[in-house]
């Protein structure tokens, strides 16, 4: 079994749409069961989860609000949590539950700094004992002149206790649409760039 908490500091990096996505990602491509818990009080997760369960789409993938038995998850079990920041109880435990903490970040200088209170949060929560922590760069620029996201890859590479990924997702209308319908971006359009950049960050985590 692996814990895997999608979370940051700062509300708008695409956290729920990460969770969703990888999720499903696993459950479809890994032949993996998944179990999902959804500790954001907005339950933002919750709600595309019930869409896809009213619509009929499989596999349907019902989350869980409460972590206090995850430690009882099934050994082959993948558990994704996505985590709230306006709940600092449900946070914190899932902090210290957590195998490795996976960190999407926007592409701004505010994010970099919020991602950088948010390492000391987890070193705090967890009281020194270490996890891995993996970031990637979320809701990316598409146009090549704009230099905000190398800008901000740069700057995250130089902060201690956090591993950066190559793969990106990028700003595309693709997963805030598909995330409204209960469907995956893969599920939605399979020859779209959104599945491409997907896969990328499916195989590099898993």
């Amino acid at each position: 079994m692996g814990i895997t908490v999608v979370g940051n500091l700062k509300g708008g990096t695409g956290k729920s749409t990460v969770a969703f996505n990888i999720s499903l990602w696993v459950a479809t491509n890994r032949n993996a069961y998944v179990s999902v818990y959804d500790l954001d009080p907005q339950a933002t997760l919750s709600d595309a989860l019930e869409i896809r369960a009213e619509d009929g789409y499989v596999p349907a993938i019902t989350p869980h609000n409460d972590i206090a038995h995850v430690d009882q998850e099934g050994e082959h079990t993948e558990v994704i949590i996505d985590i709230g920041m306006s709940d600092s109880k449900a946070m914190e435990a899932a902090l210290i539950k957590a195998e490795r903490i996976l960190v999407p970040i926007a592409p701004s200088q505010a994010d970099v700094w919020s991602t950088q209170r948010f390492l000391k949060l987890i070193h705090q929560a967890r009281e020194g004992r270490a996890v891995e922590v993996i970031g990637f760069m979320n809701r990316s620029d598409t146009h090549h002149g704009v230099r905000e996201t190398e800008e901000a890859y740069a700057a995250m590479q130089t902060l201690p206790g956090i591993r950066m990924l190559e793969s990106r997702l990028y700003q595309r209308t693709i997963y805030r649409r598909s995330f409204s319908e209960g469907l995956a971006v893969f599920e939605l359009d399979s020859r779209s760039k959104a599945r491409q950049e997907l896969d990328a960050l499916g195989n590099e985590l898993y």
